[in-house]
């Protein structure tokens, strides 16, 4: 059987974001890819099994303290993550942080009325 990431290496999808969990069943393979419809399809014709979920990708300092001022934001909102997962976009010299709270919609809210910078979808399936 063909790894998942080689069967969207062969479909064309460069993989914009990647996250791994392991249980004792099974393992967690998080992923942000372009045309993410397309690659569930490609997946689940492989033969694996795919759930999709939505993040919320923010912009936040790349200092010390940038991603605890952005989890601040959500904490005063009694907004509870489920997972995140964070990196450096050195071409646009930024940190990025994606987030999975429990509710996408009061996530946003949240992060916008604290001031942060929520990017839209098009530009993460661009990096």
């Amino acid at each position: 059987m063909r790894n998942a990431l080689d069967v969207l290496a062969d479909a064309g999808f460069n993989i914009r974001a990647l996250s791994i969990a392991d249980t004792s069943d099974f393992g967690i393979l998080r992923l942000i890819v372009p045309e993410p419809d397309k690659a569930q399809s490609i997946l689940e014709d492989n033969n694996f099994v795919v759930k999709m979920g939505y993040v919320i990708a923010v912009e936040m300092s790349d200092q010390p303290g940038g991603l605890s001022t952005i989890l601040g934001i959500l904490d005063d909102s009694d907004i509870n993550l489920d997972y995140l997962y964070a990196f450096v976009d050195e071409k646009e010299e930024r940190a990025i942080v994606l987030l999975h709270p429990e509710d996408i919609d009061a996530g946003v809210k949240a992060l916008e009325k604290g001031g942060a910078t929520v990017i839209p979808p098009e530009e993460v399936y661009d990096w």
